[in-house]
C-alpha cells in the first residue's frame, strides 16, 4: 500500500482537519485570503458571489472560472503536486500543434476539394524522409513538420503535405495508416434514425442485423472493455466545444430551449433535450481544461456533480443530446468529464485532492463545506446511485445517515477509512485502490451500478465513492439488511430515526406471457447479470453454477438487454474453457466419472468440451500470429446471441437513451432482430428450451407471421415494475396511486396532502417525493434517473423536529 505522511502546505490547517467540519471554514478563509493576495478585484467579486449578491449567469460563470484557476494553484501548492500538474500541462502543450495543424491546414486543405492524385504509399515514403526520425509519435511528427515548414514558408514541403493529407483522408491505404489520428477525426452528419452502423444479414429468416465487419472488436474475458479516450483524443473534443457559457448558450447543461413553446425542444426521435440532469458546468470545465487548468476544471464539475466517478463515459449522455451541435456529431462530453477526473486522480495524492473537493469546494456557494452534525438521523434504504447520492448530500448538510442494503457490502480496509480515534492514512496513488475487473471481488456497494452495469464501465470508481462516504463520521452502511424483513419502518421509528429515505431501485422484473415461459433454459436477464457478477461466475477460478448454452436470445430493447447479450457471449467462452480445463484435470480412475450423468447431461458436456477445444485452438492460433484471439466467428457458428425487440431498433429504449451501447455491442458480434415478439418456447425431449416461436409485429404487410428461431438459452429483459413490495408485505402502511406510491406535500395547514405530479411524473422517476406512512414520520422515495438532490431537499428535511415532513420543491 503506497501511503505516506501528507503534510499540507497550509499554515494552521493539517490533513487531519479535513475530517472535522468545524475546521473546514478555516480552510475556506485561507483560500479567500490567498485569492485576495493574488487578485484583489476578483476577491471582491468572489465575496459578492458567495454572498449571493451576484446572480447573472454570465457573471457567475466568470467568477467561477477565474476563481477556479487560483483554486488550482492553491491546491497544487498545498499538496505539493506542481510536478504532476506541470507534466500534464506539458503533454497538452506539446499536442497543441496537432490541433493547430488540423484547424489551420488539414481542414482548409480538404475543403478545397482538389483532386486527390498519386499513390499514398509513395507520398508517405517521401514524407517520412522529412520527419523527425527520433520521434516515435508519427501524428505529432507530421504536425511538427507542418509547423516548421509554415514558419520557413517551405512551399515544397507544404505541397507534399497537402497532397499527402488528401490521400490520407480519402484513400483506403491513407485511412488505414492514419487510423485513430485526431487530426483526421471530423464530425459526421447525424441521421437520428440511423445512428448505429449496421448491415442486414442475407437469407436470414428473422431478417437480423449485425455490426459492420470493419467495426468489430475482439473481446476476451471481463477486463475493462473500453479504455476511454487518450488525453489527445479528449483534448480534440475539448477544442471542438464552442464554450457557450459566455452567452448562456450552454444547452448541454441547461437543456435546449424551444422558443415557440417556451419549454424544451425534442429531437427527431421525440426525446426531450433536457441537458445534464445535474446542471453541471460543462462549458466552464472544458474551457479550463483547454487552458491547462485540469484541477480547476474538476472543481467546476464537482460544484454540481460531487460524485463524478459515478457519471461520465458509458454511463450517461443527456448532455450530448442537448449539445449545440444538433446536425452533426456532438461533443463527447462524458469522455472529457471522465478524462478530467482521471487526469487529476493519477497525480500523487490525486484521490486526496478529489476527496477534499467533496468536503470543501469554495466554488459551491450553496454549500462550500460540510456542515457539522445537526442532530437529525436518516435511514437510507438502498445503496445504488440514488442512495449513495442522497447519503452524500445529507452528510454534507450535517445529517447522520445510516444506509442499509440487501446485498452483502464488503468493508473497506481500516487504513483507508480510519476508525474510532483513528484518521485514515492518506493515499498517495489512486492505483492502490484499483483492481483488474477480471479479478475484482464484488463489494456489493453501488446497487445496480455493481451488479447491473457490465465491465464497459470501470467499477473501481465505485470504490472511490464508497471511500468518500465511509470516511465521513456521519455515515454508516450495513449490508444484508432488507427493509420489511430484517428491519421495518416501525423499527426505524423506535431506533430514533427522524426520516426514512427509500432508494430501493426498481421492483421485480416484468414477466411476459410466453407459453412454456418457465421451462429450463429461460431466465430473467437481471437474474443472469446478478448471478454472473455477484457469485463470481465470470472469474476463471470460480466454480459457481451458472450454465449458458448457445444459441441464445435476449428478449427486450433496453440497456439491460444489450448488457446481457454482450455478457452472455463473453461468459460462454469462459464457461466452456473452465469446463474443459477441469475435465482434463480430473484424476484418472477405473470408474468413469461421467457415468452418473444423464443422456442430456452427456450431450451438453460433449458440446462444451468440443467448443472448449475450438476456443483453445483459436487461442493458440492467435498466439502464433501475435494477435488477440477472435472468438466472434466461433460464437456465430454456434448460433451466437440475438437481441429480439418488438419494435424497430431505433424506437427501442436503449437506442433512445444511449445508442452508443448498441453500437458497442455490435462491435462484439451480437445480432439484433427487430419487430418480433415471443409467443412460445419450444422444448426438446428433456423439457429444455430448443427454440423460440416469434410473431412479427411489423412491417405492416407481414404482421402476424410466425417464425421459429433456435435458442438453447433465453433471457427476458422486459423491464420491471415499481418497487412497492413493502406495501404488499405490510398492507396499509403506504398509500398507493395505481401501481406507484402516492406522492404528498406539506399543505398550508402543515399537514401532508396527496398530490398529482404534473406531466404524469411517477414516483420512481422523480428527484424527491414523499409518501405518507403511519403518521410518525415521512418516507421519501428516490430514483436514480435524476440523481440531483439540491439544497431545498435537505433544507426541507431539516425544517422541523422529529417527524419533520419532507417536501418536493
Amino acid at each position: 500500500m503506497n501511503t505516506s505522511e501528507l503534510n499540507l502546505n497550509l499554515a494552521g490547517f493539517n490533513y487531519e482537519d479535513l475530517y472535522f467540519p468545524e475546521r473546514l471554514p478555516v480552510l475556506d478563509r485561507l483560500f479567500r485570503q490567498y485569492l485576495g493576495e493574488q487578485d484583489r478585484a476578483l476577491a471582491q467579486r468572489f465575496d459578492e458571489f458567495r454572498a449571493g449578491a451576484l446572480d447573472a449567469p454570465v457573471a457567475v460563470s466568470s467568477v467561477i472560472t477565474e476563481s477556479a484557476r487560483h483554486l488550482e494553484n492553491f491546491l497544487v501548492e498545498a499538496f505539493g503536486v506542481t510536478a504532476d500538474r506541470d507534466a500534464l500541462r506539458t503533454q497538452q502543450e506539446n499536442d497543441a500543434v496537432i490541433q493547430s495543424f488540423k484547424n489551420e491546414f488539414v481542414k482548409p486543405c480538404l475543403k478545397r476539394k482538389a483532386q486527390a492524385a498519386g499513390d499514398f504509399d509513395e507520398l508517405d515514403s517521401q514524407l517520412q524522409a522529412h520527419l523527425d526520425q527520433d520521434l516515435q509519435d508519427r501524428e505529432l511528427a507530421v504536425a511538427i513538420l507542418w509547423k516548421k515548414s509554415s514558419q520557413r514558408t517551405d512551399t515544397e514541403n507544404l505541397a507534399l503535405l497537402e497532397a499527402w493529407c488528401r490521400l490520407a483522408a480519402t484513400s483506403d491505404a491513407g485511412r488505414l495508416a492514419t487510423k485513430g489520428w485526431t487530426c483526421f477525426n471530423f464530425p459526421a452528419k447525424v441521421n437520428h434514425l440511423e445512428m448505429v452502423p449496421l448491415v442486414r444479414m442475407e437469407k436470414d429468416a428473422a431478417a437480423r442485423v449485425m455490426g459492420k465487419t470493419e467495426h468489430q472488436r475482439r473481446r476476451d474475458g471481463f477486463n475493462l472493455t473500453d479504455q476511454r479516450f487518450s488525453l489527445r483524443q479528449a483534448m480534440d473534443q475539448v477544442h471542438y466545444c464552442v464554450y457557450c457559457h459566455s452567452h448562456e448558450g450552454d444547452y448541454c447543461s441547461k437543456g435546449l430551449p424551444d422558443k415557440e413553446t417556451g419549454g424544451l425542444r425534442t429531437n427527431p426521435l421525440g426525446v426531450e433535450l433536457t441537458g445534464c440532469p445535474l446542471g453541471e458546468r460543462i462549458s466552464e470545465a472544458h474551457m479550463l481544461k483547454r487552458e491547462g487548468y485540469t484541477l480547476g476544471a474538476l472543481a467546476a464539475i464537482v460544484i454540481d456533480n460531487p460524485l463524478v466517478p459515478a457519471t461520465g463515459h458509458r454511463i450517461c449522455n443527456d448532455c450530448m443530446k442537448s449539445c449545440i451541435y444538433q446536425k452533426q456529431d456532438p461533443v463527447d462530453i462524458p469522455q472529457i468529464e471522465t478524462r478530467i477526473l482521471t487526469d487529476v486522480l493519477h497525480w500523487r495524492w490525486g484521490f486526496e485532492i478529489y476527496f477534499l473537493l467533496t468536503r470543501w469546494n469554495p466554488l459551491n456557494r450553496e454549500r462550500p463545506y460540510a456542515a457539522p452534525n445537526n442532530g437529525l438521523k436518516i435511514l437510507c434504504v438502498g445503496m445504488g446511485p440514488a442512495g449513495f447520492n442522497l447519503s452524500y448530500h445529507l452528510t454534507q448538510a450535517g445529517f447522520g445517515v445510516v444506509a442499509v442494503d440487501g446485498l452483502k457490502i464488503e468493508p473497506l480496509p481500516s487504513e483507508w477509512v480510519g476508525g474510532i480515534d483513528q484518521k485514515p492514512n492518506p493515499i498517495a496513488r489512486v492505483e492502490d485502490l484499483f483492481e483488474p475487473l477480471d479479478e475484482r471481488v464484488m463489494s456489493g456497494f453501488g446497487g445496480v451500478a455493481e451488479y447491473g452495469i457490465t465491465i464497459r464501465w470501470d467499477k473501481n470508481f465505485l470504490r472511490l465513492i464508497h471511500l468518500v462516504l465511509a470516511r465521513n463520521a456521519l455515515f454508516r452502511v450495513y449490508g444484508g439488511v432488507r427493509l420489511g424483513g430484517t428491519l421495518t419502518l416501525e423499527d426505524a421509528s423506535e431506533l430514533g430515526f427522524d426520516h426514512v429515505a427509500l432508494a430501493t431501485g426498481a421492483g421485480r422484473p416484468t414477466v411476459i406471457p410466453i407459453k412454456n415461459g418457465l421451462a429450463r433454459g429461460i431466465r430473467q436477464a437481471s437474474d443472469f447479470l446478478m448471478a454472473l457478477q455477484l457469485t463470481g461466475a465470470a472469474k476463471q477460478s470460480s466454480l459457481s453454477n451458472l450454465q449458458v448454452r448457445l444459441p441464445a436470445l435476449v428478449i427486450g430493447g433496453g440497456l439491460t438487454a444489450i448488457d446481457t447479450a454482450t455478457e452472455v457471449q463473453a461468459y460462454y467462452v469462459r464457461q466452456v474453457e473452465k469446463i474443459l480445463e477441469r475435465h482434463e484435470a480430473m484424476p484418472p480412475s477405473q470408474d468413469d466419472s461421467t457415468k452418473p450423468l444423464t443422456a442430456e447431461e452427456h450431450d451438453i458436456l460433449d458440446e462444451y468440451l468440443s467448443h472448449g477445444r475450438e476456443i483453445r485452438a483459436e487461442r493458440e492460433r492467435a498466439r502464433l500470429a501475435g494477435e488477440s484471439p477472435n472468438f466472434t466467428p466461433l460464437l456465430r457458428r454456434w448460433g451466437g446471441v440475438t437481441v429480439v425487440y418488438r419494435r424497430p431498433m431505433n424506437q427501442s429504449p436503449a437506442y433512445l437513451r444511449n445508442h452508443e451501447e448498441i453500437a458497442k455491442a455490435f462491435e462484439e458480434g451480437i445480432y439484433y432482430a427487430e419487430e418480433l415478439e415471443p409467443v412460445e418456447a419450444k422444448l426438446d425431449e428433456h423439457g429444455h428450451v430448443r427454440s423460440m416461436l416469434l410473431q412479427r409485429t411489423g412491417p405492416s404487410d407481414r404482421v402476424g407471421e410466425t417464425l421459429e428461431i433456435p435458442a438453447r438459452a433465453v433471457f427476458i429483459a422486459a423491464g420491471s415494475i415499481p418497487n412497492t413490495v413493502y406495501e404488499r408485505e405490510h398492507p396499509g402502511t403506504f398509500r398507493l396511486d395505481g401501481k406507484y406510491f402516492a406522492t404528498h406535500r406539506v399543505g398550508a395547514s402543515g399537514e401532508l396532502e396527496q398530490i398529482k405530479l404534473a406531466g404524469g411524473c411517477k414516483a420512481e422517476k422523480a428527484e424527491f417525493l414523499t409518501s405518507y406512512t403511519n403518521g410518525k414520520m415521512a418516507v421519501s422515495i428516490y430514483g436514480d434517473n435524476h440523481p440531483q438532490f439540491n439544497g431545498s431537499v435537505v433544507k426541507a428535511m431539516a425544517s422541523g423536529k422529529r417527524g419533520a415532513k419532507a417536501v418536493r420543491e
